[in-house]
C-alpha cells in the first residue's frame, strides 16, 4: 500500500538480509541517508520491528530535522517487550485489517469472505488452502519460533487448534488450560502473543452501570476467517450451519473493527450478555447502537430477545440492529431494525450511526 500512495518516497525494506545486517550494524547509516533528502521527503522503513535500535535514530532526526517517517511492520510485540524507542508522542499510529466489504464493492462474495478470509491473496484464490497453510506455519516460524516467544512449539500448535474452535466465544482460561494441558498463566501468555503478532483481538464486556448480573470475561476474535477455518480444521462452511453463524459473526467484528478504526472515530466495540444466558453481540461506544448478528435468512422472535433485555437495561439507546441475511429491511413492534448485511455495511460505510457512537 505505501508503495502505491507513495511511490517516490525512499525505501528501506529489512526482509532484505543485506539491508537488515547493514542498518542493525550501523544504525547511523539511517542519519547518513536522510543528511541527502529532504526534510519533507518520506523515509518507508519495512518491518521496523527487525531493527529497534533504528527507532533512536529516528526520534533524533524527527526532533532535529522534521524527518517524516511510515514505519510499518507485521508486529508490535518484539518493540513492546524490548523497552525500545516507541517515539512517544511522535508517532500516529495505524492499524491495517483485512479486506472490507467496502473496499472490495461488488467483487464482495460472503461465501467466499467467510470461507477464505479478508487477507487479500487468500481472498483472490480458487483454493485458498495451501496459502492458508504456508501462511500459518510461516507465521509458527518466523513470529513465535524465531522470535523466541514460547520453547514448545507443537503444544503451542495445539493451543492454537483448540483456540480457534473457540473463535467468538466468551473466553474461558480454564477450560482452554484443560483442553491443552497448559497451565492457566500460559494459556494468558498465549493468548496475548496472538493479540501482540495481530492475528486475534479481545472483545471486552459491557460494563456500564448494569443493574443485572452480567459476564464479565471478554470473548477473542481471530482477525482472520481462513486462518479459523485453517486451524479448526473446517473445510466448507456452509449457510444453515451453526459454523455459519459463527464465521457470519466473525466477520462482522471484522468490519466493525475496521470501521472504527479507518473513519477515525475509535469508539469501543463491546458484547452483552446476562448470567442467564442472553445476549448481544456487539455494543458500540457507551450503548447507543446495539447489534445482533444472526446468519441466517429467517429471523424470528427468539432473535430480539437480547436487544428488547438490552433496551429494558439501557433504555437510552437509540439504535437496536439485527444484521442477519433477511433480502428486506423491516422493523419490528419494539423498534428493531432488521437489516440485511448488505444494508447494514452501506449504512455503516456512509456513517449513519457515527454520531451517536462518537
Amino acid at each position: 500500500m505505501l508503495k502505491a500512495v507513495y511511490p517516490d518516497a525512499v525505501r528501506i525494506d529489512l526482509l532484505k538480509t543485506d539491508e537488515l545486517i547493514r542498518y542493525t550494524q550501523r544504525p547511523a547509516l539511517l542519519r547518513e541517508l536522510a543528511a541527502a533528502q529532504a526534510p519533507e521527503k518520506l523515509i518507508v522503513v519495512d518491518e521496523i520491528q527487525k531493527a529497534p535500535a533504528l527507532l533512536d535514530e529516528i526520534h533524533y532526526l524527527i526532533q532535529e530535522r522534521k524527518q517524516v517517517f511510515g514505519l510499518c511492520g507485521s508486529s508490535a510485540r518484539k518493540l513492546r517487550r524490548g523497552q525500545v524507542n516507541l517515539l512517544g508522542g511522535r508517532a500516529v499510529r495505524y492499524e491495517l485489517l483485512g479486506l472490507t466489504a467496502v473496499e472490495l464493492a461488488g467483487d464482495f462474495s460472503l461465501e467466499r469472505m467467510l470461507n477464505s478470509g479478508p487477507l487479500p491473496e487468500h481472498y483472490a484464490a480458487e483454493d485458498p488452502t495451501p496459502l492458508l497453510r504456508a501462511y500459518v506455519q510461516d507465521y509458527l516460524r518466523e513470529e513465535i519460533l524465531e522470535e523466541g516467544l514460547t520453547r514448545n512449539l507443537p503444544v503451542f500448535s495445539d493451543f492454537l487448534r483448540v483456540a480457534a474452535i473457540g473463535d467468538t466465544e466468551i473466553l474461558n482460561m480454564s477450560n482452554v488450560a484443560r483442553e491443552t494441558g497448559m497451565a492457566a498463566s500460559t494459556v494468558r501468555g498465549h493468548y496475548a502473543i496472538l493479540e501482540d503478532t495481530l492475528m486475534g483481538a479481545f472483545l471486552p464486556s459491557f460494563t456500564l452501570r448494569p443493574k443485572r448480573r452480567t459476564i464479565q470475561a471478554p470473548k477473542f476474535y481471530f482477525c482472520d476467517l481462513g486462518v479459523v477455518n485453517h486451524l479448526a480444521r473446517r473445510k466448507t462452511v456452509a449457510p444453515g450451519s451453526e459454523l455459519y453463524g459463527k464465521a457470519f459473526e466473525n466477520w462482522l467484528f471484522h468490519e466493525l473493527s475496521a470501521h472504527t478504526r479507518y473513519s477515525g472515530l475509535y469508539y469501543d466495540l463491546s458484547y452483552w450478555r446476562l448470567s442467564s444466558g442472553i445476549e448481544v453481540d456487539f455494543i458500540l461506544g457507551n450503548g447507543a447502537v446495539a447489534i445482533e448478528a444472526k446468519g441466517k435468512a429467517r429471523i424470528t422472535s427468539s432473535d430480539l430477545r437480547g436487544l428488547i433485555q438490552f433496551r429494558q437495561e439501557y433504555p437510552s439507546a437509540r439504535h437496536l440492529l439485527l444484521v442477519g441475511l433477511e433480502k428486506n429491511r423491516r422493523k419490528t413492534e419494539d423498534g428493531i431494525d432488521i437489516l440485511p448485511y448488505t444494508d447494514f455495511i452501506r449504512l455503516l460505510w456512509q456513517g449513519e450511526w457515527n454520531e451517536d457512537v462518537s
